[in-house]
């Protein structure tokens, strides 16, 4: 079979086993996986032989898990690349914007340049596609985009983004809709929003241009939110009214959205039913500093929910590394998830939902079709990767190494 190659000694979760104490264990074993045109065309077990004369390559036992999502970051905000600075303090979110304006010019024609130093240190922690705000602002207009879209341009076939829209000064201002409107014409893939409320002052009249945006470019949505308790859920509700109006089920996303958190139980399972049902998606950085919505109540009512690292070595924060792992297993800590199975079952919020296992142990992936993209760690499972967090040792994207390397040999039969 030509251009078939082998990932040889692959280890792969397979099923659940019961441990001398009855606890649950992940079983796992090694196989050889054939890859081609960039997806897995067969799995054998690693005492079969490899049939077929083809380049192979050994992963020395590696356990591979999916690559993951980083779902909530702006690659146009950070400073690596740049000399050193921390943060300068700031009394409110209205002077943290302040701020970033006045230094937005110094820092566009860079713009390219960070955004490539951000990408290479997310894809070194395993993250195959980012969903990147940018902001579109009477500051600068596009040249964020313009430098983000070169950036991703140079990792084209190994990095996949949405690119959004972002009105990080607000939309309601000057000729901020016009700009937005500009920034889907020339390359952004979604429309973004900041709260209605705190920002735009009037909620409904926000979210009405943000849906007239999207309909006109026929783009998803994703709306920061970080306006708390009631006028946050509020928010919420009439943006799926606007979801329901314009039939834009399955097409948006509110980030952050402490609100849910912060309201009654029954308010929360409220939400979350009309959530499922419009098919809106939740997106949180698990920070430190603010609530977090309700992931599993959220998850429980089959709400989707992905993890993000937000922006990091910024205006905003001197902290951050890109490791949408690490906020996973925050996570976990949070949640006291400490047993082989709930551990395990973290990892999807960082995967976009795949996961090698059902909690019964019931084998879902990698399957054949699927795409040949794997992370390679040194663990026992994926509930190890989640609980220690091991370096990557090797990404794989449609069958070629992108990052750190595997060994590699011919084989002949």
């Amino acid at each position: 079979m030509m251009n078939l190659k082998w990932l040889k000694n692959v280890k792969l979760e397979v099923g659940n086993q019961l441990n001398e104490d009855g606890l649950i264990e992940t079983k796992t074993d090694l196989f050889h996986i054939g890859i081609k045109e960039g997806k897995i065309m067969e799995r054998l077990h690693h005492t079969e032989s490899i049939s077929e004369q083809a380049e192979v390559i050994d992963a020395n036992g590696l356990l591979a898990i999916p690559t993951f999502k980083e779902m909530h970051n702006h690659l146009d905000k950070t400073y690596l690349s740049l000399d050193w600075k921390a943060c300068k303090p700031v009394k409110n979110l209205n002077e943290r914007l302040h701020f970033e304006a006045q230094e937005l010019k110094e820092l566009a024609p860079t713009a390219k340049q960070r955004a490539m130093s951000m990408i290479e240190m997310i894809l070194s922690k395993g993250s195959t596609h980012i969903r990147t705000h940018v902001n579109i602002d009477p500051y600068i207009g596009l040249k964020n985009l313009e430098g983000v879209l070169e950036a991703l341009e140079e990792f084209k076939g190994v990095i996949t983004a949405d690119v959004i829209a972002f009105p990080q000064h607000g939309l309601l201002r000057d000729d901020v809709p016009q700009l937005m409107r500009k920034a889907m014409r020339n390359g952004a893939t979604m429309v973004g929003g900041l709260d209605p409320a705190g920002i735009d002052r009037s909620i409904e009249k926000s979210l009405y241009e943000t849906m007239e945006i999207a309909a006109e470019f026929n783009a998803d949505v994703d709306i920061h939110l970080h306006d708390g308790g009631n006028v946050g859920t509020y928010t919420i509700d009439k943006w799926m009214d606007y979801v329901e109006e314009a039939n834009w089920q399955n097409r948006s996303a509110i980030s952050h959205a402490f609100c849910i958190g912060e309201v009654p139980e029954a308010q929360q399972r409220a939400l979350a039913e009309r959530l499922r049902e419009n098919g809106v998606s939740i997106m949180s950085t698990i920070p430190l500093t603010k609530s977090l919505p309700p992931i599993e109540l959220l998850d429980a009512h089959g709400v989707d929910v992905h993890f993000g690292c937000d922006g990091f070595y910024d205006s905003w924060s001197p902290h951050g590394n890109g490791d949408v792992l690490e906020k996973v297993q925050k996570y976990a800590q949070i949640s006291r998830r400490i047993d082989e199975v709930s551990l395990r079952s973290t990892l999807k919020w960082a995967t976009g939902g795949v996961t090698a296992l059902t909690n019964k142990g019931e084998y879902l992936w990698p399957k054949a079709e699927d795409k040949a993209n794997f992370i390679f760690i040194e663990a026992a499972s994926s509930a190890e990767a989640v609980a220690r967090r091991p370096d990557r040792k090797a990404i794989m994207i449609n069958g070629e190494i992108v990052y750190g390397t595997l060994s590699k040999l011919e084989y002949t039969v």
